[in-house]
This record gives structure tokens, sequence and C-alpha cells, in this order.
């Protein structure tokens, strides 16, 4: 590593963890502008606050600007460097602008690494404190409100409710039903089902017990009695954010289990995945055209050139959310809404690299 790749590379993470700092904090001070009657409401302590919701906010905010602060950091960079004209001493010199361009590249790699350790597991684990925080204080208490509810519980197993109370845990005209092919071998009917938490074990009300053998039909009447199922009460919890509370090995197992469920809002949380590894190559993608579009003296000074940035970043995001909602409600498939925002832009990035002075 050279001289100039190290002051390049420190003016980059530099200026990334100053741009960082400054765009979070503010958002902080506007998202405790909002808050601040429900903090008051609950008579919430400062040190309660800052220590279970903003020190866990910090950091998820800080990843989800990420594609914002990387491209104002490096415009900015690069921006000054150009209108010191010390990009055209360099390449004067006869450095190549690929060569130019690893310094920057070797700063994205670091915080690709740091940005992908956070979404996999640290983010993730700090969510779940500042989610638990926001339900508790912020959100309205959740009321689980589906009708006539069918879950698939194991290869052949399916459960149905007309309706469950997550506050008492008692689920209402239940049914279990063996299902083997297209043919209905048993189905097992109770007027409740109720989660003994100190056994847990879920209670059933009196049975009627209904088996089939082709042609044949027994009928049998199973006093009360408990009994475990691949059934439990965070089955019917609030799934608010429950997906950034997830880690990666944990949002797999989740979304396994969802699909061997038949779930509707697999989507969601495949989404959610895909995004996580999508990124760290946003990052390389957005230093690259950083790079290029600042590296010419722009007649609109430093500023302008930090504006544009500015409005590229938040397409970026723009597109990012859109193609987000699409691969949510089933318009788009999942793998894609996450990585077409970055092959939109390593289009662009590829497009204006013909145009950068060489």
């Amino acid at each position: 590593m050279k001289l100039l790749d190290k002051y390049i590379i420190q003016k980059f993470l530099t200026s990334f963890f100053f741009v960082v700092v400054v765009l979070v904090a503010v958002i902080c001070v506007i998202d405790f502008t909002e808050k601040n009657d429900d903090f008051i409401q609950h008579d919430l302590s400062a040190g309660k606050i800052i220590s279970e919701y903003y020190l866990n906010l910090f950091p998820y905010y800080a990843n989800l600007l990420s594609p914002i602060t990387v491209f104002i950091s490096v415009v900015f960079v690069t921006a000054r460097l150009a209108a010191r004209t010390e990009i055209v001493a360099i390449l004067a010199s006869g450095v190549s602008f690929k060569r130019l361009l690893l310094p920057y590249w070797m700063g994205a790699a670091v915080i690709s690494a740091v940005t992908f350790g956070l979404t996999g597991w640290g983010i993730p684990k700090a969510n779940k404190t500042r989610v638990e925080f926001e339900k508790k204080y912020i959100k309205n208490p959740f009321r689980y409100d589906a009708r006539n509810i069918h879950i698939k519980i194991g290869p052949k197993s399916y459960v149905y409710m007309e309706s469950y109370d997550n506050t008492s845990n008692i689920g209402y005209k239940f049914a279990l039903e063996t299902i083997d092919g297209t043919l209905l071998k048993r189905r097992m009917t109770a007027d409740a089902i109720s989660w003994d938490s100190t056994r847990r074990a879920w209670h059933l009300s009196p049975q009627l017990v209904r088996t089939f053998n082709g042609a044949q039909e027994s009928l049998r009447t199973v006093p009360p009695r408990d009994t475990t199922l691949n059934l439990f009460p965070k089955d019917f919890a609030s799934t608010y954010r429950l997906s950034e509370t997830l880690t990666l090995p944990e949002l797999n197992g989740y979304i396994q289990q969802k699909i061997e469920r038949g779930a509707d809002d697999t989507q969601v949380y495949l989404s959610e995945k895909y995004e996580r590894y999508a990124y760290p190559y946003a990052i390389f993608i957005l230093t690259t055209i950083g790079v290029v579009l600042s590296a010419r003296k722009s007649r609109a000074g430093v500023g302008g050139q930090i504006a544009l940035g500015f409005v590229l970043a938040f397409i970026f995001i723009i597109f990012v959310i859109l193609s987000r909602n699409l691969a949510q409600v089933g318009d788009m498939p999942p793998m894609l809404a996450a990585w077409v925002p970055s092959i939109v832009f390593t289009g662009i990035g590829a497009a204006l690299y013909r145009f950068v002075p060489q």
C-alpha cells in the first residue's frame, strides 16, 4: 500500500464516520421530538431511553443510510481532491484511473465487511431490545384479529381455529386434521384450546374425533386433556419488525418454517434476507459512481457535487424501498427485488465510467 492509498483511505473512512454520526444524530433528534410524549406518558428515565432505545437505534439507521453516507463521503473526498487539482496531478504522474479507484475499493471493502457482519448478527440483536421497547412504550397493544386460521404443523397435519385471543392464549372452534394426499384420514374438533405456560402444553376441551377409512367412519369422544403440538403462542404474537430482529441463521430457519407451513407472508422475510447480501455490493457500486462523478473539477464547486451525490443516493434509496414493496406484495421475486437497485446503478456506473478522464 502506497502513501497515496493510505491518504485516500484515511480521508474516505474519516469522512464516512463523520457523515454517519451527523446524519444519524439529526434523525435521532427528530425521532425524539416525535416520541417525547410517549416517553413522558410512561415516565421513562433518560438512562432507560438512551440505553434501550437510542443506542440500539443508532446502528440501525447507520446501516440503513450506508448507501447515502458512503456516496456522500466519496463525493466529498474526491471533489476536494479535484478542486485542488490533485486528481490531475495523480493521473499526470502515470497513475491510471483504475489504479486510483483501488484505495476507494479497499475502503469500501472494509465498510462492506462491517456492514455484512452488522446486518447479519449485530444489528438484529440490538433490534430485539429496540423493537421490544417500541412495542411496550410506543406502539398500541397488539391484538391478534385474524379469523378462520389455517396452519400446517406437520407433513400431514393441519390446524384450524375460528379465532384466537392472544391476551389469554385461547383458540376457539379448534380442529386438527390429518390429510394423506387429498384424503382426510382423521379430524379432531374441540370448542377451545388454551396454552398452559407452566406445563408448556395445550389444554383441549372435550374432543370429538372422527376417523375415516375409505367409506367407513368411526366416531368417539375424548375427555379434556393436555397435548403438545408444533404450535406455540409466539405464532400468534406481533410480527412488528420481526424480520429486523432475526440474525441471518435465525432468519433462514424462520423462512424454512414459513415455507413448510405454507405461509403467505414469506416474501417479507426473503426480501430482508437477500437485501442483507445485496447491500455490501451496493457499497462498491456507489463508491465507484461517486469517484467517477466527482473526479472532474466542477464549476459548481464541491457543494454542487455533494448536492448531486445526495440526489443520486436518495434515488438509490427510493429504488430500494420501491423494489422491497413490490417484493412484499408478490409483484416481483424477492431476490430480483433486492438486487434491482444494484443492477440499475451498475449500469449507470458503467455508462458514466466511459466519460471519466483517464
